[in-house]
């Protein structure tokens, strides 16, 4: 225990009087370039589109199934048992399918995202190794892994400006 006190203490000292760190750290933030530059919205505006369609074709689907089980419902007198028992396994199948479109829809939307997540960074990474070589920065890290930091390190509006000069739009079809 007192070996690793004085290991401490050692480590403590040799880091507190070596040379202060040059202004060779920077931040960005990932998120907010991925959401607000000009590529991103667009990415983002389009996927939001796309949910809302496809939330609105499943909505009039489920619509034309509840009127369809209220008929059945209706006609339960009416209807022999077997020709009762097709109808509603019949209205089941068709639950069953717009569940899975419902889920067809999501997965689609989700891999569409990561695409354009993926895109973005892809085009991300050469600019902020080139922004990292003009000026003479060794280490950037993510803003969400920063408890604090001063303002003047945040570099994410220069990347950003950089990537909307190279990057408008992202095909996502």
């Amino acid at each position: 225990m007192k070996l690793i006190y004085n290991l401490v203490i050692i480590l403590f000292v040799v880091f507190l009087y070596k040379e202060p760190l040059k202004a060779e750290t920077y931040f960005l933030d990932f998120k907010f370039i991925l959401d607000e530059s000009i590529a991103g919205k667009k990415a983002n505006k389009y996927l939001k589109d796309q949910l809302q369609e496809g939330i609105k074709k499943l909505k009039d689907k489920e619509k034309q199934l509840q009127k369809e089980e209220k008929e059945i419902i209706q006609q339960k007198k009416i209807l022999s048992a077997e020709e009762y028992k097709k109808k509603i396994s019949s209205l089941r199948t068709k639950v069953s399918t717009l569940k899975k479109d419902r889920n067809n829809i999501l997965d689609s939307i989700s891999k569409k995202q990561k695409k354009a997540r993926n895109i973005i960074l892809g085009e991300l990474n050469p600019i902020v190794k080139g922004y990292m070589s003009e000026n003479k920065i060794r280490i950037v890290l993510d803003k969400k892994s920063i408890l604090l930091g001063d303002e003047s390190l945040d570099i994410t509006k220069n990347i950003m400006n950089l990537l909307n000069k190279k990057l408008k739009k992202i095909d996502l079809n």
